[in-house]
Protein backbone atom coordinates (compact mmCIF):
# COMPACT_ATOMS: atom_id res chain seq x y z
CA UNK A 1 0.00 0.00 0.00
CA UNK A 2 1.37 3.66 -0.46
CA UNK A 3 2.06 5.40 2.26
CA UNK A 4 -1.07 7.54 2.56
CA UNK A 5 -4.31 7.78 3.61
CA UNK A 6 -7.00 9.84 2.26
CA UNK A 7 -8.97 12.48 3.37
CA UNK A 8 -12.35 13.65 1.44
CA UNK A 9 -9.69 14.28 -1.75
CA UNK A 10 -7.11 14.98 -0.05
CA UNK A 11 -4.04 13.51 -0.36
CA UNK A 12 -2.60 12.63 3.25
CA UNK A 13 0.58 11.04 3.92
CA UNK A 14 1.31 8.89 6.73
CA UNK A 15 4.20 10.50 8.52
CA UNK A 16 4.33 7.41 11.04
CA UNK A 17 4.80 5.62 8.53
CA UNK A 18 7.58 7.52 6.62
CA UNK A 19 9.22 7.93 9.74
CA UNK A 20 9.17 4.47 10.95
CA UNK A 21 10.92 3.54 7.30
CA UNK A 22 13.14 6.86 7.94
CA UNK A 23 15.00 5.11 10.83
CA UNK A 24 14.87 1.46 9.73
CA UNK A 25 16.77 2.95 6.67
CA UNK A 26 19.37 4.39 9.12
CA UNK A 27 19.58 1.64 11.25
CA UNK A 28 21.00 -0.23 8.41
CA UNK A 29 23.35 2.56 7.33
CA UNK A 30 21.24 3.92 4.71
CA UNK A 31 22.03 7.75 3.88
CA UNK A 32 20.13 8.26 0.57
CA UNK A 33 16.70 6.86 -0.70
CA UNK A 34 16.03 6.75 -4.27
CA UNK A 35 12.71 7.35 -5.27
CA UNK A 36 11.23 5.89 -8.33
CA UNK A 37 8.02 5.79 -10.55
CA UNK A 38 7.15 4.45 -14.26
CA UNK A 39 6.91 7.24 -17.13
CA UNK A 40 4.51 5.87 -19.70
CA UNK A 41 7.21 4.43 -21.81
CA UNK A 42 8.47 2.30 -18.96
CA UNK A 43 11.61 4.48 -18.22
CA UNK A 44 12.11 5.39 -14.79
CA UNK A 45 12.12 9.31 -13.38
CA UNK A 46 13.10 10.03 -10.03
CA UNK A 47 14.79 11.90 -7.66
CA UNK A 48 17.31 10.86 -4.70
CA UNK A 49 16.22 11.90 -1.03
CA UNK A 50 18.29 12.16 1.81
CA UNK A 51 17.68 9.57 4.71
CA UNK A 52 17.85 12.02 7.66
CA UNK A 53 15.46 14.18 5.91
CA UNK A 54 13.25 11.63 4.33
CA UNK A 55 10.38 11.61 6.50
CA UNK A 56 10.06 15.44 6.35
CA UNK A 57 11.01 15.77 2.05
CA UNK A 58 8.16 13.42 1.52
CA UNK A 59 5.39 14.44 4.42
CA UNK A 60 3.17 15.80 1.37
CA UNK A 61 4.73 13.80 -1.21
CA UNK A 62 7.38 15.04 -3.19
CA UNK A 63 6.66 17.00 -6.73
CA UNK A 64 7.74 16.12 -9.89
CA UNK A 65 6.36 18.00 -13.58
CA UNK A 66 3.01 15.88 -14.43
CA UNK A 67 4.29 16.29 -18.43
CA UNK A 68 7.39 14.21 -17.25
CA UNK A 69 5.26 11.35 -17.95
CA UNK A 70 5.55 12.30 -21.59
CA UNK A 71 8.33 13.51 -22.27
CA UNK A 72 10.50 11.30 -25.13
CA UNK A 73 14.13 9.46 -24.66
CA UNK A 74 15.17 12.35 -26.86
CA UNK A 75 14.06 15.25 -24.87
CA UNK A 76 10.79 15.89 -26.55
CA UNK A 77 8.17 17.14 -24.38
CA UNK A 78 5.03 15.86 -25.61
CA UNK A 79 1.29 17.73 -25.15
CA UNK A 80 -0.83 15.06 -22.90
CA UNK A 81 -3.89 16.40 -21.37
CA UNK A 82 -3.07 18.76 -18.43
CA UNK A 83 0.81 19.15 -19.83
CA UNK A 84 2.31 21.89 -21.76
CA UNK A 85 -0.70 23.66 -22.36
CA UNK A 86 -1.93 23.60 -19.41
CA UNK A 87 1.38 25.25 -17.82
CA UNK A 88 3.40 22.34 -16.79
CA UNK A 89 1.80 21.78 -13.56
CA UNK A 90 2.68 19.00 -10.90
CA UNK A 91 1.91 15.43 -9.72
CA UNK A 92 2.95 14.62 -6.38
CA UNK A 93 4.87 10.91 -5.98
CA UNK A 94 4.31 9.44 -2.37
CA UNK A 95 6.59 6.41 -1.42
CA UNK A 96 5.42 3.21 -1.20
CA UNK A 97 7.59 1.98 1.60
CA UNK A 98 6.89 -1.75 1.76
CA UNK A 99 9.05 -1.88 -1.81
CA UNK A 100 12.05 -0.69 0.03
CA UNK A 101 15.01 -2.08 -1.56
CA UNK A 102 18.91 -1.84 -0.63
CA UNK A 103 21.02 -1.49 -3.97
CA UNK A 104 23.68 -4.05 -3.89
CA UNK A 105 25.80 -2.25 -6.69
CA UNK A 106 25.49 1.43 -4.89
CA UNK A 107 26.49 0.96 -0.79
CA UNK A 108 24.48 3.32 1.48
CA UNK A 109 21.55 3.62 -1.04
CA UNK A 110 17.93 1.90 -1.02
CA UNK A 111 15.29 2.26 -3.95
CA UNK A 112 11.51 2.68 -2.94
CA UNK A 113 8.64 3.28 -5.71
CA UNK A 114 6.48 5.66 -5.63
CA UNK A 115 2.25 6.00 -6.80
CA UNK A 116 1.88 9.19 -8.51
CA UNK A 117 -1.11 11.67 -7.21
CA UNK A 118 -2.62 15.06 -9.11
CA UNK A 119 -2.54 17.57 -6.69
CA UNK A 120 -6.44 17.18 -6.12
CA UNK A 121 -4.97 13.73 -3.85
CA UNK A 122 -6.43 11.64 -6.50
CA UNK A 123 -4.62 8.86 -8.02
CA UNK A 124 -2.61 10.11 -11.71
CA UNK A 125 -4.22 8.49 -14.25
CA UNK A 126 -1.55 8.55 -16.58
CA UNK A 127 0.57 6.87 -13.86
CA UNK A 128 1.37 3.20 -15.16
CA UNK A 129 1.52 1.47 -12.02
CA UNK A 130 -2.11 3.68 -11.52
CA UNK A 131 -3.44 1.62 -14.71
CA UNK A 132 -2.92 -1.68 -12.99
CA UNK A 133 -4.15 -0.92 -10.16
CA UNK A 134 -7.66 0.08 -12.02
CA UNK A 135 -7.35 -3.28 -14.10
CA UNK A 136 -6.97 -5.53 -10.42
CA UNK A 137 -9.99 -3.54 -9.19
CA UNK A 138 -12.14 -5.39 -11.85
CA UNK A 139 -10.80 -9.16 -10.59
CA UNK A 140 -12.95 -8.42 -7.40
CA UNK A 141 -11.24 -11.46 -5.18
CA UNK A 142 -9.51 -13.32 -7.93
CA UNK A 143 -5.28 -13.13 -7.83
CA UNK A 144 -3.69 -12.73 -11.03
CA UNK A 145 -0.48 -14.07 -11.36
CA UNK A 146 2.26 -13.24 -13.68
CA UNK A 147 5.53 -14.53 -14.51
CA UNK A 148 7.19 -12.11 -16.62
CA UNK A 149 10.60 -13.32 -19.43
CA UNK A 150 12.24 -10.59 -20.68
CA UNK A 151 15.26 -10.67 -23.56
CA UNK A 152 17.42 -8.35 -24.41
CA UNK A 153 20.95 -7.13 -26.41
CA UNK A 154 23.88 -6.24 -24.60
CA UNK A 155 26.71 -3.94 -26.52
CA UNK A 156 29.80 -3.24 -26.16
CA UNK A 157 31.17 0.25 -27.57
CA UNK A 158 33.15 0.17 -30.98
CA UNK A 159 33.64 3.01 -33.06
CA UNK A 160 34.22 0.94 -36.28
CA UNK A 161 30.44 -0.14 -35.78
CA UNK A 162 27.91 1.68 -37.77
CA UNK A 163 25.88 2.79 -34.91
CA UNK A 164 29.48 2.90 -32.36
CA UNK A 165 28.26 -0.27 -30.64
CA UNK A 166 28.74 -3.92 -31.49
CA UNK A 167 26.85 -7.05 -29.95
CA UNK A 168 28.60 -8.06 -26.99
CA UNK A 169 30.53 -12.07 -27.35
CA UNK A 170 29.02 -11.82 -31.10
CA UNK A 171 28.70 -15.45 -32.18
CA UNK A 172 25.62 -16.86 -33.56
CA UNK A 173 24.03 -20.52 -32.51
CA UNK A 174 24.12 -19.33 -28.73
CA UNK A 175 20.73 -19.93 -28.02
CA UNK A 176 19.99 -21.69 -24.44
CA UNK A 177 23.58 -22.14 -23.60
CA UNK A 178 25.25 -20.73 -20.38
CA UNK A 179 28.96 -20.04 -19.23
CA UNK A 180 31.48 -18.39 -21.63
CA UNK A 181 30.68 -19.79 -24.51
CA UNK A 182 28.47 -16.63 -25.28
CA UNK A 183 29.84 -14.62 -22.86
CA UNK A 184 33.11 -14.21 -22.00
CA UNK A 185 33.02 -12.12 -19.11
CA UNK A 186 30.59 -13.80 -17.67
CA UNK A 187 28.51 -11.02 -17.28
CA UNK A 188 25.81 -12.78 -16.89
CA UNK A 189 26.12 -15.14 -14.26
CA UNK A 190 27.52 -11.69 -11.87
CA UNK A 191 23.83 -10.34 -12.63
CA UNK A 192 21.98 -12.59 -11.74
CA UNK A 193 23.84 -12.58 -7.88
CA UNK A 194 23.09 -9.03 -7.98
CA UNK A 195 19.87 -8.83 -9.02
CA UNK A 196 19.23 -12.05 -6.72
CA UNK A 197 21.02 -9.62 -3.84
CA UNK A 198 18.03 -6.64 -5.17
CA UNK A 199 14.88 -8.96 -4.02
CA UNK A 200 13.98 -9.42 -7.63
CA UNK A 201 13.24 -12.95 -7.58
CA UNK A 202 14.85 -13.94 -10.64
CA UNK A 203 15.20 -17.19 -11.15
CA UNK A 204 16.96 -18.36 -14.23
CA UNK A 205 19.06 -16.51 -17.00
CA UNK A 206 20.46 -17.89 -20.11
CA UNK A 207 22.22 -16.75 -23.98
CA UNK A 208 19.41 -16.01 -26.13
CA UNK A 209 18.70 -16.83 -29.94
CA UNK A 210 20.43 -13.57 -31.18
CA UNK A 211 24.08 -12.97 -30.90
CA UNK A 212 24.60 -11.21 -27.10
CA UNK A 213 20.61 -11.48 -27.02
CA UNK A 214 20.33 -12.98 -23.34
CA UNK A 215 16.39 -14.02 -21.17
CA UNK A 216 16.60 -13.52 -17.38
CA UNK A 217 13.26 -14.85 -16.08
CA UNK A 218 11.58 -13.74 -13.01
CA UNK A 219 9.51 -15.98 -10.68
CA UNK A 220 5.75 -15.49 -10.81
CA UNK A 221 3.75 -13.39 -8.12
CA UNK A 222 1.14 -11.40 -8.03
CA UNK A 223 0.64 -9.16 -10.68
CA UNK A 224 1.48 -5.84 -9.04
CA UNK A 225 4.37 -7.34 -7.43
CA UNK A 226 5.76 -9.10 -10.80
CA UNK A 227 5.28 -5.50 -12.30
CA UNK A 228 7.12 -3.41 -9.78
CA UNK A 229 9.90 -6.43 -10.01
CA UNK A 230 9.57 -6.12 -14.05
CA UNK A 231 10.59 -1.86 -13.86
CA UNK A 232 13.11 -2.04 -11.66
CA UNK A 233 14.87 -5.31 -13.51
CA UNK A 234 14.69 -3.56 -16.71
CA UNK A 235 15.89 -0.21 -14.85
CA UNK A 236 19.09 -2.03 -13.10
CA UNK A 237 20.56 -4.04 -16.22
CA UNK A 238 20.85 -1.03 -17.51
CA UNK A 239 22.36 0.81 -14.79
CA UNK A 240 25.04 -2.74 -14.39
CA UNK A 241 25.86 -2.66 -18.07
CA UNK A 242 26.54 1.33 -17.98
CA UNK A 243 29.02 0.28 -15.13
CA UNK A 244 30.70 -1.68 -17.60
CA UNK A 245 30.85 0.64 -20.06
CA UNK A 246 28.25 -1.15 -22.36
CA UNK A 247 24.94 -0.72 -22.71
CA UNK A 248 21.79 -3.44 -22.16
CA UNK A 249 18.92 -2.43 -25.05
CA UNK A 250 15.17 -3.63 -24.41
CA UNK A 251 14.33 -2.21 -28.14
CA UNK A 252 11.93 -4.71 -29.95
CA UNK A 253 14.87 -5.30 -32.62
CA UNK A 254 17.79 -3.80 -32.84
CA UNK A 255 19.61 -5.17 -35.91
CA UNK A 256 18.48 -5.87 -39.25
CA UNK A 257 20.41 -9.24 -39.36
CA UNK A 258 19.35 -11.22 -36.02
CA UNK A 259 16.46 -11.80 -33.43
CA UNK A 260 13.98 -9.45 -31.90
CA UNK A 261 13.65 -9.28 -27.92
CA UNK A 262 10.15 -10.51 -26.38
CA UNK A 263 8.64 -9.43 -23.19
CA UNK A 264 6.70 -12.59 -22.15
CA UNK A 265 3.55 -12.58 -19.90
CA UNK A 266 3.10 -15.84 -17.88
CA UNK A 267 -0.62 -15.23 -16.69
CA UNK A 268 -2.65 -17.55 -14.31
CA UNK A 269 -5.59 -16.43 -11.71
CA UNK A 270 -6.22 -17.65 -8.05
CA UNK A 271 -9.87 -18.24 -7.04
CA UNK A 272 -10.59 -16.36 -4.06
CA UNK A 273 -10.49 -19.71 -1.97
CA UNK A 274 -6.58 -20.13 -3.60
CA UNK A 275 -7.30 -22.91 -6.00
CA UNK A 276 -5.54 -22.74 -9.45
CA UNK A 277 -9.05 -21.08 -11.99
CA UNK A 278 -7.48 -22.16 -14.63
CA UNK A 279 -7.63 -25.71 -14.40
CA UNK A 280 -10.30 -28.34 -14.53
CA UNK A 281 -9.52 -31.68 -15.10
CA UNK A 282 -12.60 -32.40 -16.99
CA UNK A 283 -12.37 -29.40 -19.28
CA UNK A 284 -11.36 -29.79 -22.97
CA UNK A 285 -8.11 -29.53 -22.79
CA UNK A 286 -7.57 -29.71 -19.15
CA UNK A 287 -8.52 -26.10 -19.09
CA UNK A 288 -11.15 -24.34 -16.87
CA UNK A 289 -13.85 -22.08 -18.66
CA UNK A 290 -12.30 -19.06 -17.46
CA UNK A 291 -9.11 -19.66 -18.99
CA UNK A 292 -10.85 -20.33 -22.28
CA UNK A 293 -12.54 -16.92 -21.72
CA UNK A 294 -9.43 -15.18 -20.73
CA UNK A 295 -7.50 -16.70 -24.39
CA UNK A 296 -11.09 -15.71 -26.12
CA UNK A 297 -11.01 -12.09 -24.70
CA UNK A 298 -7.18 -11.48 -25.46
CA UNK A 299 -7.20 -12.93 -28.95
CA UNK A 300 -10.67 -10.25 -29.25
CA UNK A 301 -8.86 -7.71 -28.45
CA UNK A 302 -5.43 -8.22 -29.80
CA UNK A 303 -5.33 -5.23 -32.26
CA UNK A 304 -5.81 -2.94 -29.50
CA UNK A 305 -3.30 -4.82 -27.58
CA UNK A 306 -1.16 -4.40 -30.30
CA UNK A 307 -0.60 -0.73 -29.45
CA UNK A 308 0.35 -1.48 -26.25
CA UNK A 309 2.63 -4.76 -26.14
CA UNK A 310 4.07 -3.51 -29.39
CA UNK A 311 5.22 -0.16 -28.41
CA UNK A 312 7.50 1.12 -30.94
CA UNK A 313 7.51 1.97 -34.48
CA UNK A 314 10.93 -0.26 -34.59
CA UNK A 315 8.24 -3.51 -32.40
CA UNK A 316 6.33 -4.54 -36.19
CA UNK A 317 9.92 -5.41 -37.48
CA UNK A 318 10.42 -8.03 -35.22
CA UNK A 319 6.92 -9.98 -35.61
CA UNK A 320 6.12 -12.44 -38.97
CA UNK A 321 6.76 -15.35 -40.76
CA UNK A 322 10.03 -17.10 -39.65
CA UNK A 323 10.40 -14.73 -36.46
CA UNK A 324 9.06 -16.69 -33.69
CA UNK A 325 7.11 -13.54 -32.95
CA UNK A 326 3.19 -13.82 -32.92
CA UNK A 327 1.61 -12.15 -36.47
CA UNK A 328 -1.69 -13.61 -35.63
CA UNK A 329 -4.42 -13.25 -33.07
CA UNK A 330 -4.39 -17.17 -32.68
CA UNK A 331 -3.41 -19.34 -29.63
CA UNK A 332 -2.06 -23.26 -29.75
CA UNK A 333 -1.37 -25.70 -26.96
CA UNK A 334 2.61 -25.73 -26.50
CA UNK A 335 2.76 -23.93 -29.53
CA UNK A 336 5.42 -21.09 -29.72
CA UNK A 337 4.49 -19.95 -33.15
CA UNK A 338 1.27 -18.84 -31.55
CA UNK A 339 0.44 -15.69 -29.82
CA UNK A 340 -0.97 -17.02 -27.10
CA UNK A 341 1.00 -20.79 -25.84
CA UNK A 342 -0.54 -22.86 -23.46
CA UNK A 343 2.11 -24.51 -21.61
CA UNK A 344 2.01 -28.53 -20.94
CA UNK A 345 1.93 -27.78 -17.13
CA UNK A 346 -1.41 -28.10 -15.71
CA UNK A 347 -3.20 -28.13 -11.92
CA UNK A 348 -1.39 -25.17 -10.22
CA UNK A 349 0.63 -24.66 -12.70
CA UNK A 350 -1.55 -24.04 -15.52
CA UNK A 351 -1.40 -20.61 -17.37
CA UNK A 352 -1.22 -18.48 -20.78
CA UNK A 353 1.73 -17.24 -21.96
CA UNK A 354 1.18 -14.41 -23.97
CA UNK A 355 3.80 -14.14 -26.23
CA UNK A 356 2.74 -11.03 -27.97
CA UNK A 357 4.82 -8.19 -26.54
CA UNK A 358 8.28 -6.87 -27.04
CA UNK A 359 11.13 -5.99 -24.69
CA UNK A 360 10.57 -2.10 -24.79
CA UNK A 361 6.80 -2.70 -23.18
CA UNK A 362 6.13 -0.61 -20.09
CA UNK A 363 5.81 -3.62 -17.76
CA UNK A 364 2.81 -1.89 -15.63
CA UNK A 365 1.20 -1.08 -19.20
CA UNK A 366 1.61 -4.30 -20.66
CA UNK A 367 0.30 -6.60 -18.34
CA UNK A 368 -2.33 -3.96 -17.54
CA UNK A 369 -3.43 -4.47 -21.09
CA UNK A 370 -3.35 -8.30 -20.59
CA UNK A 371 -5.14 -8.80 -18.16
CA UNK A 372 -7.85 -5.78 -18.68
CA UNK A 373 -8.58 -7.80 -22.30
CA UNK A 374 -8.76 -11.34 -20.02
CA UNK A 375 -11.00 -9.74 -17.28
CA UNK A 376 -13.03 -8.65 -20.58
CA UNK A 377 -13.52 -12.18 -22.01
CA UNK A 378 -13.97 -14.21 -18.82
CA UNK A 379 -16.74 -11.46 -17.66
CA UNK A 380 -18.46 -12.01 -21.62
CA UNK A 381 -17.83 -15.92 -21.29
CA UNK A 382 -16.42 -15.51 -24.62
CA UNK A 383 -15.26 -19.03 -26.53
CA UNK A 384 -12.32 -19.08 -28.30
CA UNK A 385 -11.76 -20.53 -31.87
CA UNK A 386 -9.75 -23.97 -32.44
CA UNK A 387 -6.51 -23.66 -31.00
CA UNK A 388 -3.64 -23.53 -33.85
CA UNK A 389 -2.20 -26.98 -35.05
CA UNK A 390 1.16 -26.90 -36.61
CA UNK A 391 3.63 -24.21 -37.40
CA UNK A 392 1.47 -20.83 -37.75
CA UNK A 393 1.71 -17.70 -39.84
CA UNK A 394 -1.21 -18.80 -42.23
CA UNK A 395 -3.10 -15.43 -42.44
CA UNK A 396 -5.76 -17.74 -44.09
CA UNK A 397 -6.44 -19.33 -40.20
CA UNK A 398 -6.45 -16.89 -38.05
CA UNK A 399 -6.86 -12.17 -37.94
CA UNK A 400 -3.71 -10.67 -38.96
CA UNK A 401 -2.26 -8.43 -36.13
CA UNK A 402 -1.77 -4.50 -37.10
CA UNK A 403 1.11 -4.28 -39.57
CA UNK A 404 2.05 -0.71 -37.93
CA UNK A 405 2.20 1.09 -34.61
CA UNK A 406 -0.52 3.66 -36.40
CA UNK A 407 -2.97 1.01 -37.00
CA UNK A 408 -2.81 -0.52 -34.09
CA UNK A 409 -3.01 2.71 -32.46
CA UNK A 410 -6.65 3.23 -33.91
CA UNK A 411 -7.08 -0.14 -33.00
CA UNK A 412 -6.91 1.01 -29.09
CA UNK A 413 -8.93 4.23 -30.02
CA UNK A 414 -11.76 2.01 -31.46
CA UNK A 415 -11.89 -0.72 -28.38
CA UNK A 416 -14.12 1.21 -26.14
CA UNK A 417 -14.28 -1.44 -23.79
CA UNK A 418 -10.39 -1.90 -23.07
CA UNK A 419 -9.99 1.79 -22.62
CA UNK A 420 -12.83 1.94 -20.44
CA UNK A 421 -11.15 -1.32 -17.87
CA UNK A 422 -7.31 0.83 -18.37
CA UNK A 423 -9.12 4.25 -18.26
CA UNK A 424 -9.42 6.59 -20.88
CA UNK A 425 -7.54 9.63 -19.66
CA UNK A 426 -4.68 7.06 -20.11
CA UNK A 427 -5.47 5.82 -22.97
CA UNK A 428 -5.48 9.25 -24.34
CA UNK A 429 -2.15 10.45 -22.91
CA UNK A 430 -0.45 7.19 -24.10
CA UNK A 431 -2.32 7.74 -27.74
CA UNK A 432 -0.98 11.57 -27.96
CA UNK A 433 2.17 10.34 -27.45
CA UNK A 434 2.56 7.79 -29.64
CA UNK A 435 0.96 9.61 -32.22
CA UNK A 436 3.56 12.39 -31.96
CA UNK A 437 6.42 9.62 -31.88
CA UNK A 438 5.26 8.59 -35.71
CA UNK A 439 5.13 12.26 -36.54
CA UNK A 440 9.01 12.69 -35.50
CA UNK A 441 9.64 9.19 -37.30
CA UNK A 442 8.39 10.39 -40.54
CA UNK A 443 9.97 14.04 -40.50
CA UNK A 444 13.72 11.50 -39.71
CA UNK A 445 15.31 10.16 -42.76
CA UNK A 446 16.98 6.55 -41.59
CA UNK A 447 20.42 5.09 -42.15
CA UNK A 448 18.35 3.06 -44.98
CA UNK A 449 16.89 5.82 -46.59
CA UNK A 450 20.48 7.30 -46.99
CA UNK A 451 21.88 4.14 -47.95
CA UNK A 452 18.75 3.23 -50.96
CA UNK A 453 18.70 6.67 -52.03
CA UNK A 454 22.08 8.75 -51.79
Amino acid sequence: MATMVRSGVMLVVDAKALQQAQDRLRERGIDVVRLGYSDLLGAERGRDLLVRRFARTAADGVAFCRSVFATSPRGDVIDIEGGLSAGLPDVLAVPDVGTVRDIPWEPGVAHMIADVFDPDGTPSQESPRTVLRRVLDRYDGVIPVVGPELEFFLLEPDSGAPRGWRRYGEGTGRVYTAGSVGDPENTQLAWLRRLDAYGLEVVAANHEFGSGQFEINLWHSDALDAADRTFRFRTAVQELARRQGKLATFMAKPFDDDAGSGFHVHFSCRAPDGGALFDDPTGQDGLSRAARSAVAGILAHAPALAALLNPTVTSYKRLGPGTMAPWLADWGLDNRSALIRVPPERGGATRLEVRLGDASVNPYVGIAAVLAAAHLGMRDGLEPPPPLEGYGYDAARAPRLPSGLASALSALEADAELADVLGPRFVAAYVAYKRNELERFARTVTDWEFREYA
